[in-house]
């Protein structure tokens, strides 16, 4: 309920003019002789322009007189001249001094007044204990206004404790006599259940006969009403017609919503020109949420011409009173250099005010931002921090995210169990990229059992909302026949689908679909197609099956250039197939001047991650002094390795160099082999 505004001269004028005799010579003389009734009605007839032409200076003395001589509405009349300054200079004391004893006398009027010089402290120190006294003996002598403030006494607790039934009951009052300000103020207890029981058919009736009368906070408040069905049909175009009325009258929040409405072509047309003109109206009256659309406005060009730096200001003026939303659009420009010198530390600092209010989604970008070091130094803790708040809202991405954290232990310690508890949260929001995580958990039995069943359910909810790693993982499913029947075919669309969406790992699989003719006829340019396209992405894998389509004439003319090209890329990437055909390429002078040196340093990179026909050529290398010094007990090494990795062509060799070393040497290179075993895997 809001405080009013008292405005009270003038406004009680409770005795009617038909019931006061107008201007006579008669009523002179009578008051010219000291009639103080006489010189009563003689002032109030030069105050009101009864009979004679309006004239306060005229008023002023002949009320004087009369209020000197103890007629007490003449008292009450004096402390108006006083207060409104007519006939006289204004003067609050004086207003207040002839205020008193005409309420001490009993007139309820001039009670209300006082009440009111006691209440906002006019002419007097400011006392609300005694404005509630002279409120309650006007309000028992029934005068609406009085009723009215006694009714905002009792709701704001001033002058007296609390009382939301007692402020109900004075309000009542009043608003029965047809106040409606106090009409107003009894369909604000009925809507928040405030000393009544909430009813929202009651408030509408209370809030419309306000309206009905001019009250702009009341024709709001309607406007509300029927813009949200409560109390009343929802009904936009008479929701317009209130805000209009309100709007016109000044009233921000009116304006605001006004605006709103023309913004959606919600009960009226849609014009960004009026959305635009009302905003503005309501935002210079510093309505946030108006200063903050207003920006949007400028921002969007949208019933002005864009303008980047009114956009900052105002969404400035809408942040700095707090608005989140504001206030992380001006993080936002700050960020982009939008309106304003491009600012990361600002940046950060109003998205920082806007999440600390408590916006799911503000504080997951908060978090996003540390995650990634961006306008701030990268903090895995604050990224964990703000992840939580957000994730605990319910948020799916800000629970996706916190998944994250756990699985792969940034800003707390590593925990499978609590990151697949997050990624299933999120998952049964139907975010998709929790959704194909939970499948990696299920797949990999990580945070819980195995269970490759559940893997393909949850992979096959991701890949249907598009998620392009889902539906690689769908199509390595219906592959391998993992969690669900081996099908080539299926696994070839749903590894297309993913490939459509220049998914590399997805191209890949599709080139090697193709190559193999697997849930699709054989098709080598379309196989080359494929790598191609997962190649040029960076894939090494790709780059390598690339370079064997060029060496091999595959889908593709014949071209070795190309082919070590290729090779080179994916090598260099550490992808030990690629690493072999290189030195194949060096040792062999394809695609490359031939250098034995450059040819031993691949086959020996690819040697040591495992490969077998690498780590053979190597044994070639050392056997024959090719771009390393002549070893035979190095060549034994690799040759020997080579053939325990399954490469049986090594066997011949390995007797070969056997006849030439001596038992000791051989013992020697052996228990290397072993050991070498011991840390790397058969391949």
């Amino acid at each position: 309920m809001k405080r009013f505004i008292l405005i009270f001269v003038g406004l009680l004028c409770f005795t009617l003019l038909s019931a006061l005799p107008a201007y006579s010579d008669s009523l002179l003389q009578k008051a010219k002789s000291g009639d103080a009734e006489a010189q009563y009605y003689i002032g109030r007839a030069y105050y009101d322009g009864n009979g004679v032409k309006k004239d306060y200076n005229q008023a002023f003395p002949w009320i004087k007189s009369a209020a000197e001589k103890g007629i007490t509405e003449a008292q009450y009349w004096m402390g108006n001249c006083y207060y409104e300054g007519r006939g006289t200079k204004q003067d609050y004391n004086e207003a207040f001094s002839w205020y008193k004893p005409a309420a001490e006398q009993g007139l309820p009027e001039a009670q209300y007044s006082l009440g009111n010089c006691y209440y906002e402290g006019i002419g007097t120190k400011q006392d609300y204990n005694e404005a509630f006294r002279w409120y309650r003996a006007a309000a028992e002598k029934g005068l609406a206004d009085a009723q009215k403030m006694l009714g905002n006494c009792y709701y704001n607790g001033e002058g007296v404790k609390q009382d939301y039934n007692e402020a109900f009951r004075w309000c009542k009052a009043a608003a029965e006599q047809g106040d409606a300000d106090a009409q107003y103020n009894l369909g604000i207890c009925y809507l928040k259940g405030e000393g009544v029981r909430q009813d929202y058919n009651e408030a509408f009736r209370w809030f419309k006969a306000a309206a009905e009368q001019g009250v702009p906070d009341a024709q709001f408040n309607l406007g509300i009403c029927y813009l949200n069905g409560e109390g009343v049909r929802q009904d936009y175009n008479e929701a317009v017609r209130w805000f209009k009325a309100a709007a016109e009258q000044g009233l921000a929040e009116a304006q605001y919503n006004l605006g709103v409405c023309y913004s959606k072509g919600e009960g009226v047309k849609q014009d960004y020109n009026e959305a635009f003109r009302w905003y503005k109206a309501a935002a210079e009256q510093g309505i946030a949420e108006a200063q903050y659309n207003l920006g949007d406005c400028y921002y969007y060009g949208e019933g002005v011409n864009e303008d980047d730096n009114e956009a900052f200001r105002w969404y400035k003026a809408a942040a700095e009173q707090g608005l989140a939303d504001a206030q992380n659009r001006l993080g936002n420009c700050y960020y982009i250099g939008k309106g304003v010198k491009q600012d990361y530390n600002e940046a950060f600092r109003w998205y920082k005010a806007a999440a600390e209010q408590g916006d799911a989604g503000l504080q997951y970008c908060l978090g996003w931002l540390y995650y990634i070091g961006e306008g701030i130094k990268q903090d895995y803790n604050e990224a964990f921090r703000w992840f939580k708040a957000a994730a605990e809202q319910g948020l799916p991405v800000a629970q996706y995210r916190l998944g994250d954290c756990y699985y792969y232990g940034k800003g707390v310690r590593q925990d499978y169990n609590e990151a697949f508890r997050w990624y299933k949260a999120a998952a049964e929001q139907g975010y998709a990229h929790a959704q194909y995580k939970l499948g990696d958990c299920y797949y990999y039995g990580e945070g819980i059992r195995q269970d490759y069943n559940k893997a393909f359910r949850w992979y096959k909810a991701a890949a249907e909302q598009g998620d392009a790693y889902a539906q690689c993982r769908i199509g390595s499913c219906y592959y391998f026949g993992e969690g669900v029947r081996q099908d080539y075919n299926e696994a070839f669309r749903w590894y297309k689908a993913a490939a459509e969406q220049d998914y590399a790992p997805a191209q890949f699989s599709l080139g090697i679909f193709n190559s193999n003719g697997q849930g699709v006829q054989q098709d080598y340019k379309e196989a080359f197609r494929w790598f191609k396209a997962a190649a040029e992405q960076g894939l090494p894998e790709a780059q390598y099956s690339l370079g064997v389509c060029y060496a091999n004439g595959y889908g593709v003319k014949q071209d070795y250039n190309e082919a070590f090209r290729w090779y080179k890329a994916a090598a260099e990437q550490g992808d030990a197939y690629a690493q072999y055909n290189l030195g194949l390429c060096y040792d062999n002078g394809q695609g490359v001047k031939q250098d034995y040196n450059e040819a031993f340093r691949w086959f020996k990179t690819a040697a040591e991650q495992g490969h077998a026909k690498a780590q053979y050529n190597l044994g070639v290398c050392y056997s024959n002094g090719l771009g390393v010094i002549q070893d035979y007990k190095e060549a034994y090494y690799w040759y020997l390795i080579s053939y325990r990795n399954g490469y049986t062509a090594a066997e011949q060799d390995v007797k070969r160099i056997e006849d030439i070393l001596t038992y000791q040497q051989k013992q020697e290179v052996q228990n290397k082999v072993n050991e070498w075993f011991k840390t790397h895997p058969k391949e």
